[in-house]
C-alpha cells in the first residue's frame, strides 16, 4: 500500500477545517498535485490588489508549496491559472509575475476564466502538477 504524502506548510493557509491539504504526493511515481494558490497570507486574508499583485502572491504561495514538497518551478509539468472574468482581458496584468518565476521553464498551461474563487475578492489561482527530482 502506498502511503500518500501530504504537504501543509505553515507559511500557507490551514485547509484542516475544509478537508484539504496545500499538496499530495505520490510516493511511487514522485508526482506533486498542488491546490489551488491563491493570494492568501497564513489567516486566509487577500493580499494585493488588482491581477498582478495577486499574481505575485499568489506565485509566491506555489514556489511556497513546491519547497515543502521537494520540488521547485523548475519540475513543474502543468500550470492551471484560474482567472476570474475573461481570461483574455486579465492575463497580460497577471502573466509578468509568473513569467519573472517561471522565466524559460515554460510548463504546459491551461487559462481558465471563471465566474468566481474561493472569496469575492480573490482574482486569480494557481494550481499546479509536478514532479518530486529524483
Amino acid at each position: 500500500m502506498m502511503n500518500i504524502q501530504r504537504v501543509n506548510p505553515p507559511q500557507l493557509f490551514d485547509g484542516r477545517a475544509y478537508g484539504m491539504s496545500q499538496g499530495s504526493i505520490d510516493p511511487h511515481t514522485g508526482l506533486v498535485f498542488l491546490s489551488g494558490q491563491v493570494a492568501w497570507d497564513e489567516q486566509s486574508q487577500v493580499r494585493g490588489e488588482g491581477y498582478a499583485q495577486q499574481a505575485e502572491f499568489a506565485v509566491r504561495n506555489l514556489v511556497t508549496a513546491l519547497a515543502a514538497a521537494g520540488t521547485d518551478v523548475d519540475h513543474v509539468l502543468h500550470l492551471r491559472i484560474y482567472v476570474r472574468g475573461e481570461v483574455s482581458e486579465h492575463m497580460a496584468e497577471a502573466m509578468p509575475p509568473l513569467l519573472a518565476v517561471f522565466s524559460d521553464v515554460r510548463p504546459a498551461i491551461t487559462g481558465i476564466g471563471v465566474a468566481s474563487l474561493a472569496t469575492p475578492d480573490t482574482l486569480i489561482e494557481l494550481e499546479a502538477t509536478a514532479v518530486v527530482p529524483r
